[in-house]
Order: structure tokens, then sequence, then C-alpha cells
């Protein structure tokens, strides 16, 4: 992403295609009890107009997946990233025991474009096919509004010439540089959903028992977690160190150095050109801490990082 192009999203939004994410509807007269038994978010506030975000957890309160869920008729539908496709499913399925719901894979069924910041003005005015849906969406943290077509429809959403699209290797810029979490780098069966900063986001702590809950009231009453997700800048690295998958951050406060973190995401920032990125770190690090970064195997420091809370 260029510098230009980066201006150009933050002033005038822009609009990606996730037709590729994973689809669910869910039907059925127990289909709202059951899936607020699931997630982390009050599935009651889910609407025709506007989706809630929640996690999927399990017993110990680690995250299986997280979705976006909105309500339409006599229908329940999730979407989540592509990767959880079949691991949602069947998590999701073998939880209905006697309830009167039933899920379906509708992946193929439906077309999702999301417009962001600016642009969601623009979607809001947009001339839809028969048998869409729009609907206000938080994606990159930011305003948003998300269109599903059905994928019998023949019509594209009418997207104006002037309304910057966005890739699959922008919209990943896009959402490192606005901190946002994202399956399975920063969201996976290793963390809680506050370690990913997604208590305010995501859950509620008055809806009623839902897997996993008991341990993450215990977080919330306690704030005690063992590490939690900061954005970071460094740098240049030098040509010759190792794959950023192999990259921990390091207490350079201690002699030796002592391993306290490990980063998750990384990209270039268009305007800074430098590296930035998301990492978890040991609970109790705050900006301005002394951290390395480097890897463990080779044993190896080539960076100072400077971390901030997400």
């Amino acid at each position: 992403m260029t510098p230009e192009q980066y201006q150009r999203l933050e002033s005038q939004g822009g609009v990606a295609d996730l037709s590729s994410r994973a689809k669910f509807a869910l039907s059925g007269a127990d289909r709202v009890r059951y899936l607020n038994g699931q997630v982390t978010n009050e599935v009651r506030n889910a609407s025709a107009q506007a989706t809630i975000y929640a996690c999927v957890t399990n017993a110990k309160g680690r995250i299986e997946g997280d979705v976006f869920i909105h309500a339409t008729g006599d229908l329940l539908f999730l979407d989540a990233e592509e990767g959880l496709r079949e691991h949602l499913g069947a998590r999701l399925e073998r939880y209905i025991v006697a309830d009167d719901v039933e899920l379906r894979d509708v992946t193929e069924d439906w077309r999702l474009w999301h417009f962001f910041g600016a642009a969601a003005e623009v979607a809001k005015k947009l001339q839809l096919p028969e048998g869409s849906v729009r609907l206000d969406a938080t994606r990159l943290g930011m305003p948003g509004v998300d269109v599903w077509l059905p994928s019998t429809s023949d019509a594209d959403p009418n997207i104006p010439a002037d309304i910057p699209s966005v890739n699959a290797e922008d919209w990943e810029t896009l959402r490192i540089l606005k901190a946002v979490p994202r399956w399975p780098n920063e969201i996976s069966n290793e963390a809680f959903p506050q370690e990913a900063g997604l208590e305010g986001r995501a859950m509620s702590f008055t809806k009623g028992c839902y897997i996993g809950q008991e341990i993450l009231s215990r977080i919330k009453l306690t704030g005690k977690m063992p590490r939690r997700l900061v954005t970071f800048q460094l740098g240049e690295v030098p040509d010759d160190a190792p794959a950023p998958e192999l990259w921990t951050l390091f207490d350079g406060s201690q002699e030796p150095p002592k391993a306290v973190g490990n980063v998750t995401s990384i990209t270039r920032h268009p305007v800074l050109d430098r590296p930035v990125g998301l990492a978890y770190v040991r609970a109790g690090l705050e900006a301005g801490d002394s951290l390395l970064l480097g890897s463990e195997e080779p044993p190896r420091i080539f960076a100072k990082v400077d971390i901030s809370p997400t």
C-alpha cells in the first residue's frame, strides 16, 4: 500500500469483498436461547439493522472462533473467518442436543461486501437488489456497513467508482494498523477474549450463562490475565533476521534478556515506512519498558521495540 492509497482510504473510506468468509444460518424456535449459551455477547441485541460481535469459547474460556451475528426474519446469521468454516460449524453443531435448532452452512448462498469509513455513509444510500441485507457493522475499528447479496442475484451492489476497493493484502494492513485482532493470529484457542482486548466489544457480563463464562467472569472480577495484546513499532530489521513467526519479545531490563512475548502480525506502515504490528506480551509491561526483539532459536537480539496498548 502506498502512502497515497492509505491517505485516500483514511479520508474516503473503502469497500472490501468479504464473500469468502464462512457463513451459517440458525433456524428454529430455540435459536436465540441456544446461541446465547454458545457466545460471549448478548444475541438478543442482534437485529436486521446491525450486527453484534462475539467470541465462541470453550470450557476453559479460550476462544474457538469469533463471529458477527445478525437477525433476519426467523433466522440468525453468523459469519466468521474462512479458515473457521469446518471447525466452527462442527463446534456449534456439537451442542445442539434437544434444542429446536437447525444449523446450516450458507457460505455459498451469499456474497458479502463491507464498506468502511466515509464510504459507509454512501453504502446506506445504495440501491440494492431484492433479497439483499444492509447492516451496520464495525470490522476495522470504525463505522461500517455490511451488504449481503444472494449469490443467485446477478447484480452487484452498484459500488460508485470513486470508492476505493481494498484487496486482501490491503485489508490485512489496515486491520493491523487499526489494532483489530484476527483469527488465527491473535484470536485462537490459546487466548482469552480479554487478552485480545475484546472485553468492551464482544462480551456481555449480564446476559446469562454460556460455555466458559465462569472463568471469563473471574478475569473480569480480578483483572488478572497472563498476557495482553499490544501494538508495536520498530526500526529496520536486519536482512538476515529469521521469519517474523519466529520473533520473540524480550525484557531488556534483565540480564540475560528474558522472553516476555511474541509477535502475531506485522506489516509496514505506509506513511512511517517502518515495521509495525501486533504482539502478545506479559501482563504488566507498559509502554516505555525496555523491550527488545529477537529470536530464541538461534538466540539473537536484533531490534528495540516500542509498544502501546490496543
